[in-house]
């Protein structure tokens, strides 16, 4: 269940990327939910390897390359889906970036068991609590 929930959050920040970034294209939800499927297996497959092969410019940037990398994936998944189209390089980057950050906002509401859960917030500067 939590893969599916994973790879549904995966799909809208794709969409939602696509709205924002004109060098972006899907054809409609199926496209994008493949293009999910294909990012999440490449990520798997690729990314570690890459990673440790530009270890060093990595360090060098200060880990920048990385999005350098997630382009790359991004673009590759282009290449293998239909109706999911990505033009041009920094239209990668900056889709890679969107689809980041709006995938690791909706997956922090996700637990490690792939359930939604609601984060409850503790006030340490409350009066008679002993963390003041």
């Amino acid at each position: 269940m939590g893969i599916l929930i994973r790879w549904i959050i995966l799909t809208v920040s794709i969409i939602i990327a696509s709205y924002l970034l004109e060098g972006i294209h899907i054809t409609g939800f199926f496209s994008a939910f493949f293009a999910a499927a294909a990012l999440g297996i490449l990520n798997a497959l690729f990314r570690p390897i890459l990673l440790i092969l530009t270890l060093p410019i990595n360090v060098l940037t200060l880990g920048l390359f990385t999005f350098i990398i997630n382009a790359l994936m991004l673009k590759m998944a282009s290449g293998i889906i239909p109706g999911f189209e990505v033009h041009g390089f920094w239209t990668a980057v900056i889709g890679s970036l969107i689809i980041s950050v709006i995938s690791w906002l909706l997956n922090s509401f996700i637990s490690d068991r792939g359930r939604v859960e609601r984060v409850e917030y503790i006030d340490l500067t409350k009066k008679g609590d002993k963390w003041k």
